[in-house]
């Protein structure tokens, strides 16, 4: 499968990016590229082959969430910058 220029603009133009002719060029290259491994991927016999989502197997290990009083209040807000109260205090942010 070929990209032309038109089409590389119209990605960049989508992501908001403004590229010259050159690096148009030098992109609808590296496109073609991409775009003609993938179609010799396409082409790979994969007759039973296991479908997967990795090549390496996960495993796991989760455990029961509980609830804990680990540290108390005071010793938490002790460690702020700045409390009011019970809370903590937070630059703004917008």
């Amino acid at each position: 499968m070929k990209i032309d220029t038109r089409e590389v603009a119209h990605v960049a133009t989508l992501s908001r990016l403004e590229l010259d002719e050159a690096t148009l060029n030098e992109y609808r290259g590296q496109l073609d590229a991409i775009l003609d491994y993938m179609e010799t991927l396409g082409e790979v016999d994969t007759t039973g082959v296991e479908p997967m989502y990795s090549p390496v197997e996960h495993h796991t290990v989760l455990r029961e969430d509980t609830a804990a009083d680990e540290f108390a209040r005071e010793e938490v807000l002790g460690n702020a910058p700045d409390t009011d109260g019970a809370y903590f205090k937070v630059p703004k942010v917008l």
